[in-house]
């Protein structure tokens, strides 16, 4: 890597206080360019090879997004948020298809919800899974969730996101139910993680789909597409589908942005057809 990028990364990390897994990002993104001072053919040339390495546009996007920050920095001097009237070498995003999120059927939650598990790490995954379907958080803020962020009595945990953002999210009686259970059969204490490995230290994300997706299997169907995801996609559509504000949606998901979120609450086409039928001017 070059000086000035090094320098980029330091001033992010001290400065502006990202995470270490922002600035990896970072990393993986600008070891696309071939300079650290880039022109705009540069930055076109970088994604033309991004292309032809065969990602995906929401990946190519996230680059994008990365390197047009990197330049702003090199050509304006600051870390501020670019502007309209920002001259320097950028990228547009690519345009992603229009596609519905992938969620379990209802058919498949209630398979998930009401299966009985018996052994030790069975029982681990249930509660994984339970917990995912009752709070639409992410894998991520799942695995690294402490026993002491759990408010037990007043049905609400704190979860760490993405940027250190904290966030308190609500969950039902149920899961309480299942979660006090676990505790007082396994014998968590507060610093413990929730979800721990026998060690009692965090859990690999790669393990916990595979074990999801053999669960799914096991359960006579087949697991949808970006697995472990697709509980979150499933909550954010059931919170609207239940009435569920796409405001507190927002908060409780934890976007910093109200597009973001309706990303997620892409209604499946029966939702639309439904409605459809209630607001039709033809329908008695």
């Amino acid at each position: 890597m070059e000086v000035r990028f090094e320098q980029y990364f330091r001033e992010k990390r001290y400065l502006a206080n990202v995470t270490p897994a922002t600035i990896e990002w970072y990393r993986n993104s600008l070891r696309w360019l071939r300079t650290d001072t880039p022109t705009q053919d540069d930055l076109k040339d970088a994604v033309m090879r991004m292309r032809e390495k065969k990602l995906k546009p929401t990946g190519v996007n996230s680059a994008i997004q990365a390197l047009n920050t990197y330049t702003h920095w090199a050509y304006v001097g600051s870390d501020s948020k670019c502007g309209s009237g920002c001259t320097h070498p950028k990228l547009a995003h690519l345009k992603v298809p229009d596609t519905v999120m992938p969620t379990y059927t209802e058919r498949q939650v209630r398979l998930l919800v009401t299966w009985k598990p018996k052994e030790k790490y069975r029982r681990r995954l249930h509660l994984l899974v339970l917990f995912l379907l009752d709070t639409g958080c992410r894998i991520s803020e799942a695995l690294g969730l402490h026993v002491s962020e759990i408010d037990i009595d007043n049905l609400l945990v704190t979860l760490d996101g993405k940027g250190r953002k904290q966030r308190v999210v609500p969950f039902s009686f149920e899961l309480r139910k299942a979660i006090v259970r676990y505790l007082r059969d396994y014998e968590r204490k507060p610093e413990h993680l929730l979800f721990a490995n026998r060690s009692l230290t965090l859990l690999s994300r790669r393990n916990m789909l595979r074990n999801v997706r053999d669960l799914c299997r096991y359960l006579g169907f087949e697991p949808p597409a970006r697995t472990l995801h697709a509980f979150r996609h499933t909550f954010a559509v059931n919170y609207l589908r239940r009435g569920g504000s796409v405001f507190h949606l927002q908060k409780v998901l934890g976007h910093s942005t109200l597009d973001m979120t309706r990303r997620y609450a892409n209604l499946v086409t029966a939702d639309l057809s439904a409605i459809h039928e209630r607001v039709s001017l033809l329908s008695k």
